[in-house]
């Protein structure tokens, strides 16, 4: 008996290098690790970092086709038990290049999968942008979306927690801890070889516990012939006179 891994995307829209949105998103992979850690599962993270793909995702808006670095994205995502998704904030909403990246995904790979969002901005007055853009993204995309949302304004990397608003660290904690817990919700918790039975085992068994030994039997006739036909069961409802 072996415990399968647990597969975490987590795509960063970044464009510096290092960055601010790249930080937050290896913290909140971290945070979701430890998550799964704790209870007993193996975290395996795959980084998708869209700087590195810019040029491929607008070929593929033109050609249709994906590059070979693209499509390892994509698959990358697409068989990921959950996903982080990390972008800057550009005009009050998501960066061009994070919303390209999903725009030539395939709109059913999120189908069900946990996502845990997250944004960088220089002022907090664009925290909403989790709510009003990234949301209703993921929301359309079908993917189940991690209740605590994470922004990171420039003030917030130095930030402790007074007791009234949660710092930046207690809502990364927080946050991967939920997406942590949907992904094992999501995800095979073991994978299990069954042998087949054979001959002998089925013998064995007839002898040892005859109450268990189970007859195929071939199924006889037409499997619609004790059918009451509708107008039949019509009559039966009818008052009596």
């Amino acid at each position: 008996m072996s415990t399968a891994p647990v597969k975490l995307a987590v795509v960063s829209a970044g464009l510096s290098e290092p960055s601010s949105t790249r930080l937050l998103a290896d913290r909140l992979a971290a945070a979701a690790s430890r998550g799964l850690e704790t209870a007993g599962r193996e975290p395996q993270v795959q980084h998708v970092e869209l700087r590195d793909l810019a040029t491929e995702i607008a070929q593929n808006f033109v050609t249709g086709f994906a590059g070979r670095e693209l499509k390892q994205a994509l698959d990358d995502v697409a068989e990921a038990e959950g996903l982080i998704a990390v972008t800057p904030v550009f005009s009050a909403s998501y960066s061009g290049l994070f919303k390209s990246f999903f725009d030539v995904m395939e709109n059913t790979a999120l189908t069900g999968k946990p996502v845990l969002m997250g944004a960088t901005g220089g002022t907090p007055r664009h925290s909403l942008v989790l709510e009003h853009a990234l949301r209703p993204l993921f929301s359309y995309l079908r993917a189940v979306v991690v209740p605590t949302a994470v922004y990171a304004a420039t003030d917030d990397w130095g930030s402790v927690d007074d007791g009234l608003t949660p710092s930046l660290p207690g809502r990364i904690e927080r946050a991967g801890a939920e997406l942590a817990r949907l992904t094992q919700a999501c995800s095979p918790a073991v994978a299990v070889a069954e042998p087949e039975a054979t001959a002998e085992d089925e013998e064995a068994v007839g002898e040892q516990a005859p109450h268990l030994k189970v007859v195929a039997q071939a199924p006889s006739g037409d499997p619609y012939e004790d059918v009451v036909p509708f107008a039949q069961q019509l009559a039966a409802l009818r008052p009596e006179e």
